[in-house]
């Protein structure tokens, strides 16, 4: 791993990406790396990450005790979360939370990410579950994200945000821009009116490449069902489906220009 001083430099780098990227606002956000069994870095609370600076960066414990940092910075409030991400994956170094808008559509609609549409996505992320609401900064985030982290290491708050997981910060970091790039080309394909799912035996093939390469972390298998047909209307039970879109037929689309225009022309 990074020395210290190197990992503060590069908290600072993916600070910037994330808040350049549009996947923080304001003071949104929060990311910690581990430094061993002891020790754990954070951002502070109450920052913008695309303005943070070296000496922002806290030393806590894994009770979030401050060991080390600027008096006059706090560790993000959520750190427990992170906390908790560690004690239970002890293959995992750094944890990655933002806000990006395309997957927190989806978590806010109560949309899992979880057809297998697209390879690097299936191979890098897999499924992408929905933790259940919690509120910020208590024991209800880390409880809820409990059962998903086990499984996965990407992981959609409902209501809330993103969260990703990797064996160093950068790895952390790449795995949620896969996760809101996915999220941008599934809501995309949603507009258009159609949304293609690889089958079993292409998710099998792309899932037998991670074993061929050695990659690390956890994917849960994402589901090969086919979507319904666009003029079939979708009844779920308990969550949100992936599509709903049912067709507008000529002469409505029709009827409805027709109506907007004579409102014009009055």
């Amino acid at each position: 791993m990074a020395n210290e001083w190197e990992l503060k430099k590069l908290f600072v780098d993916i600070g910037k990406r994330i808040w350049t990227r549009g996947y923080v606002a304001a003071n949104d956000g929060n990311m910690t790396v581990r430094l061993n069994d002891k020790e754990l870095l954070t951002t502070p609370t109450g920052i913008s990450k695309g303005f943070m600076t070296t000496d922002m960066i806290i030393k806590v414990d894994y009770d979030g005790n401050v060991i080390s940092g600027n008096p006059k910075y706090r560790p993000s409030s959520e750190v427990k979360m992170h906390i908790d991400v560690y004690k239970e994956r002890p293959d995992i170094n750094a944890v990655v939370h933002s806000h990006p808008p395309y997957c927190t559509s989806f978590a806010v609609a109560g949309i899992p990410l979880d057809k297998c549409v697209l390879p690097e996505a299936i191979i890098v992320i897999g499924s992408v579950p929905i933790a259940k609401y919690g509120l910020p900064s208590t024991d209800e985030l880390p409880d809820n994200i409990r059962p998903h982290i086990k499984t996965s290491d990407a992981i959609l708050l409902e209501n809330h945000g993103a969260l990703t997981l990797g064996t160093d910060l950068l790895s952390a970091y790449h795995k949620m821009e896969t996760l809101e790039h996915t999220a941008h080309i599934v809501w995309n394909a949603i507009q258009l009116g159609n949304l293609n799912v690889l089958p079993e035996e292409e998710r099998d093939r792309l899932m037998n490449l991670r074993d061929k390469y050695n990659l690390t972390g956890r994917v849960a298998v994402c589901d090969t069902t086919p979507m319904p047909s666009n003029d079939t209307p979708i009844v779920s039970t308990g969550q949100v489906n992936l599509m709903n879109t049912s067709k507008i037929s000529d002469d409505t689309i029709r009827r409805i220009t027709e109506s907007v225009l004579s409102k014009l022309n009055k």
